[in-house]
């Protein structure tokens, strides 16, 4: 072996003798580390707060990690054992009333807390804390705002003034002078307040010798300076005593900069003294002030301008207050119009309503823009119209306009109890049909209709048409089209001929091909019980597309029903039907007929043998099944008096009318309560004369 060679073996076994020994050493190592103990690095409990009453427990499940911790044991503490002691297997017992914290502590010093509050349920519960008081209500003062001209009444003719009688003068603490405007309504005193305030109680004093001039004053509040968002905060429904304060607690949470006293109509003002009382904040609409039990729509017209125009619409804010002054309902761009025919000429107007947007005030089943404030002028009851729509329901009526007394107040003045109710109109909850778009190319529906025989009195209508034989009949829905009006017509004039064909009874080829018979012959019912002096002068009726009947309804407007009508009274001496007595039989009747509508009738009721078998299966299905009987409809006649009755006591101080006939009124009676026992002994008495009329004996 050469020295080289030797050379090699040596070094190759020296370095595996040293490679040999690390590998050993490390070896020894690893061992020596798979002896340490794995510790605990986190622990959790199930909960971080347990609520227990006295006697009760609860045991906790920890989760420790990582899982192959060496020593899971934990160590469990209450920081207060009077108040809950703990197991070492994590069950925590609820001993006295209290709070604790219970810590579960792993080998190593890993913890976990948890709260422990423990109720004693036989403990007095600990008092609410007391609110922080509000700040007292103080007087307030204000610049001095309302109508600049007063009226001098020391002079000959009460001329017009600026020194005499004025605004400061219902401020100045003295009973012997007072405000009082020039023009004898739409006046009125106050203050601006120079911040929002929430107004809690008012104080007035009425002119000597004028003490019934503050009733049915309206007190507004309003942060803007011309009113246009003023709100009732109060109405003064009684005359107050001269020469001293009479106080009101007001209850209205909103906040206003701006007070006032607006006057009753016909009263110049005439307020010795005024004041408000309050406290500075911006207030909230948690709660607001209603009149009455009844909703309360308040309208404040553009620059507060009368409503004289049944086609113009003024812009105007509309609230409506309801649920006891929690919920309203505001819209600044609402058009407001006069509405009706012999309605709008009376002193109490009737109005219609067109929000900005589609709404659906105090629950009505429609979401609409149109809306009507029904006046009830001429129905002393202010019930008729309500009691009719009940009746219309209880028969079964596809639709039944919605409707529900409210007050309402324009321009800060009381107008009175009136009806919030539909607008007549194609809509999905009002009359469904489909409606007629420009550009359809099926015009077989829907059509809404109205025959009316106001066409030919006012002549106010613009799409309309009359039949072959004179019926005069305007077209609601669509409201335009050459090529629709065609259509309607066409088909109205197929249904009047097939009414007066001679084979007009024939199930398939007479007059019920073209009308509805089920739906007129209910209408017919509802409006001879009610007693409606017009149920023939204004029908409305309804196509559907792709059907190929006239529907008749809804029914609409009895103010004049229930024995309200000189033309119809007394029912209980007529042998016939209502809708058969006119001016020329010779008797002192005469019900309305829109041209020939009488002879349609006839032919139905009279002449077909068929409808009137059905008439009678009708008759007695509502007598036996829906409650179309003197017990129910009286009871609901009460509920509704009920109902209106704080109302219409404003209702008649505004309007004094129950002592004067009006209108068709058969007389005066003098009182609501007599003129709602009025309607009831007609109902009580029409139903058995119904019988009797319809049974045929």
């Amino acid at each position: 072996m050469s020295a080289k060679s030797f050379c090699s073996v040596i070094f190759y076994f020296l370095l595996s003798f040293v490679a040999l020994s690390f590998s050993t050493s490390c070896t020894e190592d690893i061992e020596k580390r798979e002896d340490l103990p794995i510790l605990v690095e986190s622990i959790s409990l199930n909960v971080k707060r347990v609520e227990l009453q006295i006697g009760e427990s609860h045991t906790f499940t920890p989760i420790i990690q990582p899982e192959n911790a060496t020593d899971k044991t934990l160590e469990w503490k209450s920081d207060d054992t009077t108040i809950a002691t703990v197991s070492d297997q994590g069950e925590v017992v609820a001993i006295a009333e209290g709070s604790t914290t219970i810590t579960a502590k792993a080998v190593g010093g890993v913890d976990a807390t948890c709260s422990v509050v423990v109720i004693d349920p036989n403990a007095e519960p600990e008092p609410d804390p007391e609110p922080e008081p509000e700040p007292e209500a103080e007087l307030l003062k204000g610049a001095i705002i309302g109508t600049e001209i007063s009226v001098d009444y020391s002079q000959n003719g009460y001329p017009a003034s600026t020194t005499a009688n004025t605004k400061p003068m219902a401020f100045d603490g003295n009973f012997d002078t007072f405000f009082a405007s020039y023009n004898r309504s739409g006046t009125w005193v106050g203050m601006d307040l120079g911040e929002k305030h929430v107004i809690t109680k008012i104080g007035y004093a009425p002119r000597r010798e004028q003490s019934r001039r503050v009733e049915l004053a309206v007190i507004e509040g309003a942060n803007e300076a011309d009113f246009s968002d003023a709100m009732p905060i109060h109405i003064i429904k009684e005359s107050a005593p001269e020469g001293q304060m009479t106080y009101a607690e007001v209850n209205c949470s909103r906040g206003f900069r701006y007070v006032r006293y607006m006057t009753p109509n016909d009263a110049r003002c005439n307020i010795a003294e005024l004041e408000f009382y309050g406290i500075q904040k911006e207030g909230d609409d948690s709660r607001l002030y209603q009149a009455t039990n009844l909703p309360m729509v308040v309208i404040n017209t553009e620059g507060a301008q009368e409503i004289v125009s049944k086609e113009d619409e003024i812009t105007s804010t509309v609230y409506i207050i309801s649920e006891d002054g929690t919920a309203l309902l505001t819209d600044t761009q609402t058009g407001v119009r006069g509405r009706g025919n012999s309605s709008w000429t009376f002193d109490k107007k009737p109005y219609r309503l067109k929000f900005s947007e589609k709404r659906s005030p105090l629950g009505a089943p429609a979401k609409a823009k149109k809306w009507t404030l029904i006046n009830n002028h001429s129905d002393k009851s202010l019930l008729r119209n309500i009691l009719a729509f009940e009746i219309s329901r209880r028969m079964g009526m596809a639709y039944t306009p919605f409707c529900h007394p409210v007050d309402v107040i324009l321009n800060g003045e009381y107008k009175g109890c009136y009806q919030l109710c539909d607008q007549i109109e194609v809509n999905e909850n009002r009359v469904n049909v489909t409606e007629i778009e420009a550009g359809d190319s099926d015009i077989t529906g829907g059509y809404l209709i109205e025959i009316d025989g106001n066409l030919d009195v006012y002549q106010n209508e613009e799409f309309y048409f009359h039949s072959n034989k004179r019926i005069p009949v305007t077209i609601k829905s669509p409201d335009e089209g050459d090529a629709e009006k065609a259509y309607i017509t066409d088909y109205f004039n197929k249904m009047e001929a097939a009414v007066f064909a001679e084979n007009f009874d024939d199930e398939a080829e007479g007059y019920r091909k073209y009308l509805d018979l089920e739906s007129f012959l209910r209408n017919f019912i509802i409006s001879e019980l009610v007693g409606n002096p017009d149920a023939f002068w204004s029908v409305y009726m309804y196509k559907e597309r792709g059907q190929e009947k006239l529907f008749t309804g809804p029914i609409w407007d009895n103010d004049l029903s229930f024995h309200n009508s000189y033309y119809v009274y007394p029912a209980s001496g007529m042998k016939d039907f209502l809708y058969t007595h006119h001016i020329s039989d010779g008797t002192p009747y005469a019900s309305s007929s829109a041209g020939p509508m009488r002879d349609i009738v006839n032919r139905i009721i009279k002449d077909d043998a068929k409808a009137r078998a059905q008439l009678i299966e009708m008759w007695e299905d509502a007598r036996q099944n829906r409650n179309i009987t003197a017990l129910s409809l009286l009871e609901y006649i009460n509920q509704t008096k009920r109902l209106i009755d704080e109302s219409q006591a404003l209702n008649f101080k505004r309007w004094s009318i129950l002592n004067e006939k009006f209108h068709q009124n058969v007389s005066a009676l003098g009182s609501h309560d007599a003129e709602v026992n009025a309607v009831r002994d007609y109902l009580s008495n029409r139903l058995t004369q119904m019988d009797r009329l319809i049974r045929g004996n």
